[in-house]
């Protein structure tokens, strides 16, 4: 398999929202605005689960191979089992709940929402959440890398250790002066990657707070009609788990045939050998079409280049120099 791209037999309804590889294994889980949270066995090109809820799907996560988080458009955070269908809620947000984790370390489920709130569950104890933070801003993006959480609110990212998670331990006020579409972990480090509306990434990996040569940022998208700057978000930002210094971003113009779409989401499988991207309406970009979303594959080869035939217009593939 070289290229290719996943056959729904009741294709999905609605925009893809997130797509996650499983940790161990090449299942795909999919959150949609239809409603639906879907397992699709790469492997063996064939859906394992669809889960219909009543909400919108905002994000997903696994816990594991057999457990899977999502978070709704109704508040809620929803806990899937992934082997019987058996789903239920473990609590909610006072608005939209748009960010899901899992946090392995401590068996905690972290969500955010649009109530300006991060809450912390522990799966140990059938009770409330544990610690509830609030913040100044509304959530954008956040991401998780072993204890290290990061959030992104307002033109701030605020980092917390989950073992003493009751005040961040780090807050960097970024200097791109528009808004931050995604956040993401750098694999290992304590660094991590932001993407803006306006086709910017700025990579912090700096290791320690006080270091002055701490990160970069740079407009991987840059676009260009009738001689003027066209600016397009970037819509995702992915870590090669194996190659923790490649990275691959998205924007939300896709490029007919390969991706009909905005490219939403992306996701590395657990050995870094295949990509995921998600293709789909956004319902934020002019020029998009309301066709089913498609879910392609990439297998990379050595270097984490596309071994498919053609190329990869949209994906821009980054290195960051030694």
């Amino acid at each position: 398999m070289e290229e290719s791209f996943l056959e729904f037999q009741n294709p999905i309804r609605d925009a893809i929202s997130r797509i996650r590889f499983a940790p161990q294994s090449n299942n795909l889980l999919i959150s949609s605005w239809d409603c639906s949270l879907r397992l699709y066995d790469v492997d063996g090109c064939v859906l394992r689960l669809e889960a219909p809820t009543e909400a919108a799907l905002l994000d997903c996560c696994f816990q594991n191979e057999s457990i899977a988080f999502s978070a709704g458009s109704d508040c809620y955070i929803r806990r899937y089992d992934l082997h019987s269908g058996i789903q239920g809620t473990i609590g909610n947000h006072d608005d939209l709940a748009i960010c899901v984790e899992f946090c392995e370390e401590t068996c905690q489920v972290v969500s955010a929402g649009w109530d300006n709130k991060i809450m912390l569950w522990d799966m140990r104890m059938k009770r409330a959440p544990g610690c509830v933070k609030i913040l100044g801003a509304e959530v954008e993006s956040m991401s998780l890398s072993v204890f290290n959480l990061l959030v992104s609110a307002g033109p701030s990212v605020n980092t917390y250790d989950l073992r003493m998670s009751e005040r961040p331990v780090q807050e960097e006020q970024l200097s791109m002066g528009v808004q931050i579409k995604c956040l993401r972990s750098i694999p290992k480090s304590k660094g991590f990657a932001v993407g803006s509306i306006d086709g910017r990434v700025t990579l912090d990996i700096s290791y320690t707070p006080n270091s002055n040569d701490n990160g970069y940022t740079f407009r991987c998208h840059p676009k260009s009609k009738k001689g003027r700057d066209h600016l397009v978000a970037v819509n995702d930002i992915v870590f090669n788990p194996i190659i923790c210094s490649a990275f691959v971003t998205c924007d939300g113009e896709g490029y007919l045939p390969r991706y009909p779409n905005s490219v939403v989401s992306l996701s590395y499988n657990h050995k870094g050998q295949l990509l995921a991207v998600a293709s789909s309406y956004t319902y934020q970009e002019r020029n998009e079409k309301e066709d089913p979303p498609q879910i392609f594959i990439h297998v990379m080869d050595d270097n984490n280049g596309l071994l498919s035939s053609g190329t990869s217009r949209n994906i821009t593939k980054n290195k960051k120099a030694d």
